[in-house]
Parts: structure tokens; C-alpha cells; sequence
């Protein structure tokens, strides 16, 4: 009989290494596809899940059981993805002001990224809340209602980001079409 993920994130709160290390093997390559969709590159969202993974022990002690395992992962990551992109940010204002060395590397690293297809790129001109929706609707397969609850919100927010979802790109292709 196949272990619940609930009952092995318990054990593993409780130092069962074991249960840490299957609950790792059947969870890794969802923290990594989340972490990719959130983070838009694939170096940033190895380096995500390796942060995740390398905290997940410690997080572990914070897991009641009062919710689907998965929810609660899925949390842990659009925390860690939020967190990281904030600090990225700061780094980035840091590096203001350090001239046109600077502004030259990031004009150059800008038509870098202008490889990425169209769609890659579209969202992630999407604010965050939109992206985590589509990550977690589209991305995970998830029903409004499943995102709804890991995200803590109502299904009707939900359908209404998804709405904007489409406003924005629809928008977004209309100018680039002319």
C-alpha cells in the first residue's frame, strides 16, 4: 500500500529520513516545473528547487496536516519564487547607477532573453498573481477550484484572473501585430 505524502511529510518532520528522501522522489520534478513557470528560466528554477529542497527540513516542522500535502509544496514555492525574485530585484536597484558598463550588459543580456518565444515572453510580462494563476491552472492542470485553495483565495478570483489573463495577451499580440 502506497504511503500518503501526508503521512510521509509528518514522519519526515519528525527526522525519519527515509520518508524525506521518498517524499522527494515523488515531488522534485513538480517543484522544479513550478519553479520554471514562476521563475521563466531553466538555471533559475534549478537553483529554486535546490534552495527549496535544501530548506524543505526545516519547513517540514511547520506542516500541521490540515491541508493536502501538495497544497501546502505548492505554497512553499510560490513563497521561495516570490522571495527570490524580490531579492533579485534589490540586486538589480543595487547595480543602478554603476554606468554604462552596467547599461551596456544589460542591453546586451536583454536581446539575450528576445530568443525566448513569444508566449514564454508574454507571460511573463504578466504581473505575479496572474503568472502563479496560469502556473497553477495551466501549468499544473489544476481545476480553478484546486488553485483557489492553494492559493487561499475564491474560484471566482480565479476565473477573474484568468480573464485578465487573456485580456493581456490578446493586447499584447493586437500590438505587436501592428
Amino acid at each position: 500500500m502506497k504511503t500518503s505524502d501526508e503521512a510521509l511529510a509528518l514522519a519526515a518532520a519528525d527526522g525519519d529520513g527515509d520518508a524525506f528522501g521518498l517524499l522527494i522522489r515523488r515531488h522534485y520534478d513538480r517543484i522544479y516545473r513550478m519553479g520554471w513557470r514562476l521563475c521563466g528560466t531553466q538555471h533559475d528554477a534549478e537553483d529554486l528547487a535546490h534552495d527549496i529542497m535544501a530548506a524543505l527540513p526545516a519547513k517540514l516542522r511547520s506542516y500541521r496536516g490540515d491541508a493536502k500535502f501538495t497544497t501546502w509544496l505548492y505554497r512553499v514555492v510560490m513563497n521561495a519564487a516570490t522571495d527570490r525574485a524580490r531579492k533579485s530585484q534589490r540586486r538589480a536597484r543595487a547595480r543602478d547607477g554603476w554606468g554604462e558598463d552596467y547599461q551596456r550588459r544589460a542591453a546586451e543580456q536583454a536581446e539575450a532573453h528576445e530568443a525566448y518565444d513569444w508566449l514564454q515572453t508574454a507571460m511573463r510580462t504578466l504581473p505575479e498573481e496572474l503568472r502563479e494563476t496560469i502556473a497553477l491552472t495551466l501549468g499544473e492542470d489544476m481545476t480553478q477550484k484546486e488553485a483557489a485553495q492553494v492559493m487561499g483565495l475564491s474560484e471566482g478570483t480565479i476565473a477573474w484572473r484568468m480573464s485578465e489573463v487573456k485580456k493581456h495577451l490578446r493586447a499584447l499580440a493586437e500590438k505587436e501585430a501592428i
